[in-house]
C-alpha cells in the first residue's frame, strides 16, 4: 500500500477521482512533464488505501510487457506474470505513464479493462481474470510531446474520464517548492518567477518546458548550500536543452533573477 504522499490540490481533481473511482472509470490524466500528474496518482493511491503498480511506458513497451511471460526457473518453465496481470489479480490502481508511447499491441490490451467487462484474457495461459471492484486503470498522456508522433486513438481515449493538468499558479508552486525542498520562501518564488517567464517566451523553442520537478531540484541544491545561481544553471537550464544559443538565453534569464 502506498504511504502518504504530498499532493497541493489545484482544484476538484481529487473528487472527480475518487468518485471515478468508486464508479469503476479509468481516468486519462493529460498535461506536461513534471505537472505532478504522478505525484497526483500516488497521493491518491494512499488516500484510497490501494497498492499502487506502475508502468513506465516507452515505444518497446508490449503487450508480452503488460501481461506476462514463460520463464525457465529452476529447470522449469513457469508463467510470471506482468504488471497488468498482476494488478488485476490484486485489485491495484494500475498506472500507465505516457500511454502512447506504448506499442499498439500492449494498448490494445487495456481495452478489455478499462470497459465495462473489467476483464483480461491471457491467450498464452487460457486464464480469464475479472477485475474485482476496487481495481482501477489511470493513464497518463502528455499532448504537447514533441519528442514523438504517436497520438492516442479515440477508440482509445475515450474509453477513460479525463483531468488536465497544468502547472500550479505561483503562489501554489511556491508552496510545492518549499515544501519538497526546504528553501526558503524568497528562493523558491524567485524559481517560479524564473520558471513562468521560460514557460512564456516562445522563443526559447524549448521542447519541454521548465517543470515543477526541476525546480525542486535546484532548491533542493540551494537549500544544501550550492550559490543559486549556479544550483539553477545545473538543475533547471542544462537538463532542458542542448541548444547553444537556448541554454545560454535561460542562462542569462536565470542570472537576471538570481
Amino acid at each position: 500500500m502506498s504511504e502518504g504522499v504530498f499532493y497541493l490540490e489545484t482544484g476538484k481533481e481529487s473528487d472527480v477521482f475518487e468518485t471515478a473511482w468508486k464508479t469503476n472509470l479509468p481516468v486519462l490524466i493529460k498535461g506536461p512533464t513534471g505537472c505532478g500528474k504522478t505525484r497526483f496518482v500516488r497521493h491518491m493511491a494512499a488516500k484510497l488505501g490501494l497498492d499502487l503498480i506502475t508502468v513506465s511506458c516507452n515505444e518497446d513497451t508490449s503487450a508480452t510487457d503488460f501481461l506476462g511471460r514463460h520463464l525457465l526457473l529452476g529447470g522449469e518453465t513457469r508463467w510470471t506474470d506482468g504488471p497488468v496481470t498482476r494488478a488485476v489479480r490484486s485489485g491495484a490502481l494500475l498506472y500507465l505513464d505516457e500511454i502512447a508511447e506504448a506499442r499498439s499491441d500492449a494498448i490494445v490490451v487495456v481495452h478489455s479493462i478499462t470497459d465495462d467487462r473489467r476483464e483480461l484474457f491471457l491467450d498464452r495461459t487460457g486464464e480469464s481474470l475479472q477485475a474485482p471492484p476496487e481495481f482501477m486503470v489511470v493513464a497518463s498522456y502528455n499532448p504537447g510531446y514533441q519528442h514523438s508522433m504517436r497520438e492516442m486513438k479515440p477508440s482509445t481515449r475515450q474509453r477513460f474520464v479525463g483531468l488536465e493538468f497544468d502547472f500550479p499558479s505561483g503562489d501554489k508552486e511556491t508552496e510545492v517548492v518549499v515544501h519538497e525542498s526546504g528553501c526558503e520562501e524568497s528562493i523558491a518564488r524567485l524559481l517560479v518567477k524564473i520558471a513562468d517567464k521560460a514557460r512564456s517566451l516562445t522563443e526559447l523553442s524549448l521542447l519541454d518546458p521548465v517543470s515543477t520537478r526541476l525546480l525542486v531540484d535546484a532548491a533542493k541544491l540551494i537549500a544544501a548550500g550550492l550559490p543559486p545561481r549556479l544550483a539553477s544553471h545545473a538543475a533547471i537550464a542544462e537538463p532542458v536543452t542542448d541548444d547553444p544559443d537556448t541554454l545560454a538565453a535561460l542562462k542569462q534569464l536565470i542570472d537576471l533573477h538570481l
